[in-house]
């Protein structure tokens, strides 16, 4: 037996999961041509990421009002692998403010390039094409900037008082800017509030930003602030600008106010008795510590691996060695291959080794009714099996005395996990995390109770992965990866996060051994730390050495 499981992890090459990298690009861009005389155009930058030969958008910078060198104060966070060739494309919009849909006709260019390229280089930056050709002399320059170790977070709240008034008929509609003073003198846009209508003591939106984006880590580090009052026109008026330093926004945590005079240098030269242009005022800075996967997992938490195997008869005989069952001597049929890839993982994570393995829609003994959740091993009161192994020898140990039947039904055995995670949330400790594989090769019958089955789970310490086999239309099931957009149960109700990932092996068959356990796994450490995270629940004992820092991102 053992050699079939053999001749499986070896034609995977079974591998360490990669190093995880989260990366920080701000985008800016330069010579925006008008569209018409008229406006200047108002930009927005959205940034998309091909999957499967397919762009799909990832995220958008915020919308600037009548600018044609916009900075945009939106940071896009994306995991870099550096074994992948990750292609991105930017788009710049002009977003008239007569519709907020983004029409061909407002395109005013992009760009492609992969992150591997902007990581490189640091500052990246190219003309913007349209149709392929150079639209004027405009250009985008994205920055990228790697978030190592600390990667938490900081919450700020200001507001000012006493502006100068910079308008003739109303009051000065303020908004601050936060910018970063690097080592070498250059600066970076860390934040800009939102801008405040006719007021001179406005109170700005609480905001997050990464400690990374603030200040590098370096408590010390300058922070360039300014204050403005807005203009339509984009032409913005100065009213004052301040220095400060995280280590002085640090006293605002204990409920104390920090206050910095706002300066502006001219009329401190020109004016005898200037005094400022108002105070501006920080209220609140809350730190927010991110805990990383592997805080997680090393302050004890358990990844609990369920197997769900699709033993319908749209399969084939697995007599016939057409079958996607079939069990050659030699050669691991797909379900084989995908349970070896991504069980293998999983149980580097789960101290017992220990895996429940389940069967769907075949005709079971001794009274050959069909089952969607039988246990794999025919033991109901345990049906967990030792190691990847003993799922592989349970699997064929299985197949000749049951009958493969109908129909394709995942909701009974997703439900079957979630009771598990269900008792599991009531401790609220971070010790159990459930995932769900599930091998299929067809379209699912019961899709709404699906949907309905997932969306519960999205509240619970679950995730649930599928896996196509076999080569029909897996349109459907694309539908249940969230990532086209929010899957929701019969009734509406939304996922709570993304829990489901799906992949078709097909796409796999040719590609690198680890790729398949590589494409379905990524996600799993965000789906983690997010579930934990959203719930407050901390990792047991984090690890007392940082060093878990350095490789958990």
């Amino acid at each position: 037996m053992s050699d079939i499981y053999e001749s499986a992890a070896n034609s995977l090459g079974l591998f360490n999961s990669p190093c995880l990298t989260k990366v920080e690009l701000r985008v800016t861009c330069k010579g925006i041509s008008d569209r018409d005389a008229l406006n200047k155009p108002d930009p927005c930058v959205v940034i998309k990421m091909q999957s499967h030969g397919q762009w799909l958008e990832v995220d958008r910078t915020e919308v600037i009002r009548s600018c044609i060198n916009p900075t945009f104060s939106k940071v896009f966070t994306l995991d870099f692998y550096f074994e992948e060739i990750q292609r991105l494309r930017f788009e710049l919009y002009d977003i008239s403010s007569s519709h907020n849909g983004m029409r061909e006709a407002d395109c005013l260019g992009a760009v492609e390039c992969t992150l591997g390229q902007i990581i490189s280089q640091r500052k990246f930056t190219r003309a913007l094409l349209k149709q392929g050709n150079t639209v004027g002399k405009s250009s985008i320059t994205i920055t990228a900037e790697e978030l190592t170790g600390n990667n938490d977070y900081v919450e700020l709240s200001f507001s000012a008082r006493k502006l100068d008034d910079k308008d003739f008929f109303s009051k000065s509609d303020p908004f601050l800017e936060i910018y970063r003073v690097n080592d070498d003198t250059t600066q970076q846009l860390v934040h800009r509030t939102e801008t405040i209508m006719n007021n001179l003591n406005p109170m700005w939106k609480t905001f997050k930003t990464s400690l990374n984006s603030l200040c590098s880590g370096d408590h010390e580090r300058i922070l360039k602030c300014t204050v403005w009052d807005w203009d339509s026109n984009g032409k913005h008026d100065f009213i004052g600008e301040f220095q400060a330093t995280f280590k002085e926004m640090r006293l605002a945590m204990d409920g104390k106010q920090v206050q910095w005079e706002c300066i502006n240098p001219k009329y401190k030269v020109k004016k005898k008795n200037y005094k400022n242009s108002g105070i501006v005022i920080l209220n609140q800075c809350k730190i927010i510590k991110m805990h990383s996967f592997l805080d997680y997992i090393m302050g004890g938490c358990q990844i609990q691996f369920t197997v769900a195997i699709d033993f319908t008869a749209s399969n084939g005989d697995p007599k016939n060695s057409c079958s996607l069952h079939y069990i050659h001597p030699y050669q691991p049929n797909e379900y084989l291959k995908a349970l070896v890839a991504v069980g293998e993982i999983c149980q580097d994570y789960d101290s017992d080794k220990m895996f429940p393995a389940f069967g769907f829609g075949a005709r079971i003994p001794p009274d050959f009714k069909v089952s969607h959740d039988f246990a794999v091993n025919f033991n109901e009161d345990n049906p967990e099996c030792a190691g990847i192994q003993g799922v592989v020898e349970a699997y064929q140990n299985c197949l000749p005395k049951i009958q493969l039947y109908g129909p394709t039904n995942i909701a009974p055995i997703i439900q079957k996990v979630a009771n598990f995670a269900s008792e599991e949330m009531h401790t609220k400790e971070a010790m159990q995390y459930f995932i769900l594989l599930i091998l299929t090769d067809g379209v699912i019958t019961d899709m709404a109770d699906t949907r309905e089955a997932i969306v519960h789970a999205s509240h619970l310490p679950m995730s649930v992965i599928i896996v196509g086999v076999g080569s029909a239309d897996f349109t459907d099931m694309e539908m249940l990866d969230g990532d086209d957009g929010i899957l929701r149960s019969p009734k509406g109700e939304p996922v709570l996060r993304d829990i489901v990932q799906f992949v078709p092996f097909r796409n796999f068959k040719h590609a690198s051994p680890a790729a398949l356990a590589k494409s379905v796994l990524a996600e799993v450490p965000n789906q983690v730390v997010d579930y934990y995270n959203s719930k407050g629940i901390k990792p047991k004992c984090p690890s007392e050495y940082e060093s878990s820092r350095t490789f958990g991102h």
